[in-house]
């Protein structure tokens, strides 16, 4: 079995290998709490931390605005033909809005397609702060760790 800082740099190679993730938030409805699951475009912070940019209209961002609790999985099986014996890591935490210039230039740095719309009047930074990484490397490979360890 890896070490927590063996598992938390495959984990950190993972999420950069990945152009894509998927965010879930929580919306009301009705009285109840229901999760809600989009799709995003992550950028990696130097200090590990994953970065979206994202439009205030869009309802993922409205949910965070009311509860910033998200979840956040980078799946690293997508071209895979057994996707369940490939790596993916779920993150637990809070998404919350980032005005650092350096978040921004990170972002657009490794997404430089979002350029074009990153000055819409809409459009947010936000920092994911994990609290818990569950880390999937495939069948019998599964390892939990506190988010502080991906930093």
């Amino acid at each position: 079995m890896a070490d927590g800082g063996e598992t938390a740099a495959e984990i950190r190679q993972l999420m950069r290998s990945c152009r894509r993730a998927s965010l879930g938030s929580l919306t009301e409805r009705d009285g109840a709490l229901l999760p809600f699951v989009s799709l995003v475009i992550p950028a990696i912070a130097d200090d590990h931390v994953p970065l979206l940019l994202m439009s205030d209209l869009a309802d993922h961002s409205k949910h965070l605005k009311a509860r910033p609790q998200a979840s956040l999985l980078f799946d690293g099986t997508l071209d895979l033909a057994e996707p369940l014996t490939g790596p993916r890591v779920s993150l637990v935490g809070t998404l919350n809005v980032t005005t650092d210039p350096a978040d921004r230039a990170t972002y657009l740095a490794q997404r430089p397609e979002a350029a074009f719309y990153a000055d819409f009047g809409d459009f947010r930074f936000y920092r994911f702060t994990a609290s818990e990484a569950l880390f999937v490397a495939g069948f019998g490979r599964i390892h939990r760790l506190a988010g502080s360890l991906l930093a």
